[in-house]
């Protein structure tokens, strides 16, 4: 399904021409009123109501980045997670016997291979894909350390399936985190007071220059860094699989 979230610089392009026309609008709005006489008597509530509209629209503006933010800083900290996982599973490999270990040391490889792909792709066709081998390796690498644990019961084997156990874990948590976005109410809302706000700059203003492009590109560039962040897969800021990478290649060489 498209989500016009998922891409920043529509959402850049977008906003900045509705933000631009609100704008024009309440400068035309300002253009109709009779007298000047109008206008100054209800100076003082009017520069009342744009302070306070303008305070709320920048409050509402830092707790989106805020939310953005640690939504990134989560699906950082789990991918570095994910590699901590395979990478002590890997290890514990050892203490299964002998063919075992060596079939889940291969399988944990390929599955750290789909990973990395999966963090990498943008296309929606190839992560379906990439979301199905993932799943069949799961599957594999979880009857591979159960097979020998269930066989030998001990405190050695359960070392085992328990790192097994983090490795399916943590990809369910990092895929949670992509799934966390910033609410479409929150979306609303900050779109919504960024009009009124335009609106109310417009019918301020005494003529209809350049000076009513400043807000409508402010916000606009805000709401862009704001959803990029926010995109996991799209964005221009994105998490990069590093933790993923430096473990392959630590694995390759060995």
């Amino acid at each position: 399904m498209f989500d016009p979230l998922d891409y920043p610089f529509l959402v850049l392009v977008v906003c900045f021409l509705i933000f631009w026309l609100s704008a024009m609008i309440g400068a035309r709005l300002q253009a109709r009123q009779r007298t000047g006489r109008e206008l100054s008597q209800g100076h003082d509530d009017f520069v009342f109501i744009l302070g306070a509209t303008l305070t709320l629209l920048g409050l509402i503006i830092g707790f989106s980045f805020s939310m953005a933010v640690s939504r990134y800083e989560q699906r950082k900290n789990y991918e570095e997670d994910e590699a901590n996982a395979i990478g002590t599973e890997y290890v514990r490999a050892d203490l299964l016997p002998a063919s075992d270990g060596a079939k889940v040391r291969e399988l944990l490889t390929a599955y750290l291979n789909e990973r990395i792909r999966d963090y990498e792709t943008r296309d929606q066709r190839e992560r379906v894909a990439i979301g199905a081998r993932t799943a069949r390796l799961q599957a594999e690498l979880w009857s591979t350390v159960t097979a020998p644990a269930l066989a030998q019961q001990t405190q050695v084997t359960a070392l085992a399936v328990s790192g097994m156990n983090d490795v399916l874990n943590s990809q369910g948590y990092t895929q949670a985190a992509w799934w966390n976005r910033i609410p479409i109410g929150a979306w609303v809302l900050l779109i919504s007071i960024s009009i009124f706000c335009n609106i109310l700059i417009g019918y301020a203003a005494h003529s209809r220059g350049p000076l009513l492009l400043i807000l409508p590109i402010a916000l606009s560039v805000s709401l862009f860094l704001i959803s990029d962040i926010d995109s996991p897969r799209r964005g221009i800021i994105s998490v990069r699989p590093q933790n993923l990478e430096s473990l392959a290649a630590s694995l390759h060489s060995n």
